[in-house]
């Protein structure tokens, strides 16, 4: 499956994605049967016009209002979603635009989202770009979508609110809201580069505000703007097939994979407190915990921590140390680590079914050995040592059946 990267060279605006989604390849069809949907269809005139841009080529979007007038606000715009006969997903993705959007406006101008009435972003072309572009992600499918940081150029625009300084308050509390980094290095440029639209588009429906490292481009779409910029005024969007040097070895044996390691010293906690927490640290899916006593400051005895976890869970692990222990910090890195493939199931034994673990050796021999847990229970049960537990097994164990698939 392809992935999506959103070159926004300077900036983004709605029309512009829309326009490099359609030069990508989504069909006009696929947006107007989204737009009837909605009841919208005989509200405007859609087309996509080759355009250029400082002699470079694109899509311009024109939209034609026949209702110029109308102008509607958040609960209007909620019904039509809601009624709309779309799927989950692609629903979903339409209302978390305009709700971020309504959120937005409704703290800048100190009201209930509920009430915020929109001007600019209740017309019909606003309608158009902002379904119109979740329509093309649903259509497109990607694996991920990528986007490098925008600009937003400096000046003013003016709205039904009067004339603005930009970036404008809805954009700051956009980005402010789900924490996107922007560059300034061409905000010498006059204009809104990035406007509501086209950053509501883009912080809803990007999963990565980093370009990947190593990529190869499949095909690409260019979107044109309508502002006359001393630079080409567009937004690209690609198909990419993102290359991690690693992907080969997740599915083969020693697999590799990215760990995160936290640790910190603590000299003010009993020993008791200590493997409580160590116990929390693994029912909450550590992949490793170690401590150790250690002599600290002013010669108190304390406890060198180190917590080996998946890279997916350090925030939360944060958490659960400043939570459950009386630490003031701690140290966090990232690391890669190399691990056999190993799958769990069971056998059967003298003993009956017994709980299994297989690994992988790097030349495909495959190891096997009962689980710790079985063989100290089974040692209680029958009054005999660990190792002869191990003999009766390994003499009378039968076929592996496997529980999971190798991981």
């Amino acid at each position: 499956m392809e992935e999506i990267l959103i070159d926004c060279s300077p900036g983004v605006s709605g029309d512009m994605l829309l326009g490099a989604f359609h030069d990508l390849g989504v069909p006009k069809n696929i947006i107007e049967k989204t737009l009837a949907c909605f009841g919208l269809e005989k509200l405007y005139f859609l087309n996509f016009k080759e355009s250029k841009s400082c002699s470079i080529r694109g899509i311009k979007v024109e939209v034609d209002e026949i209702d110029q007038n109308t102008r509607r606000d958040w609960n209007s715009i909620k019904d039509l979603i809601l009624k709309a006969q779309l799927e989950k997903q692609l629903k979903k993705r339409i209302y978390q635009v305009f709700e971020s959007l309504a959120m937005a406006e409704g703290k800048v101008h100190g009201i209930d989202p509920e009430e915020v009435h929109f001007h600019e972003i209740g017309a019909i072309d606003s309608l158009v770009d902002i379904i119109g572009v979740c329509a093309s992600i649903e259509y497109l499918k990607p694996k991920k979508v990528f986007c490098n940081e925008p600009t937003l150029g400096r000046g003013f625009v003016q709205t039904d609110h009067g004339k603005l300084s930009i970036p404008s308050p809805a954009v700051i509390e956009l980005l402010k809201e789900k924490d996107i980094k922007v560059i300034s290095s061409i905000d010498s440029i006059e204009g809104e580069l990035s406007t509501p639209t086209g950053i509501a588009l883009l912080s809803n429906l990007v999963e990565c505000f980093k370009i990947p490292n190593k990529y190869s481009i499949n095909s690409y779409g260019v979107g044109i703007g309508n502002l006359e910029l001393p630079c080409p005024n567009l937004v690209r969007v690609l198909k990419i097939n993102s290359i991690n040097e690693y992907s080969k070895y997740k599915k083969t044996s020693p697999r590799y994979e990215e760990i995160s390691i936290q640790e910190a010293l603590i000299d003010d906690q009993t020993s008791e407190d200590i493997a409580n927490f160590l116990e929390i640290f693994r029912k909450e899916g550590a992949y490793d915990v170690s401590c150790q006593t250690i002599n600290m400051k002013k010669n108190r005895t304390g406890f060198s921590i180190q917590v080996i976890l998946p890279i997916e869970k350090q925030v939360y692990f944060r958490k659960l140390w400043f939570q459950y222990s009386n630490t003031i910090g701690l140290r966090e890195r990232k690391q890669f680590r190399w691990v056999l493939l190993r799958r769990r199931g069971e056998c059967l034994t003298t003993f009956g079914k017994i709980k299994f673990k297989q690994s992988m050796k790097p030349n495909g021999t495959i190891s096997m050995k009962p689980e710790n847990d079985e063989i100290l229970r089974l040692q209680i049960e029958n009054n005999k040592t660990a190792q002869e537990v191990r003999n009766i097994i390994q003499e009378s164990c039968r076929e592996f059946k496997a529980l999971e698939d190798w991981k």
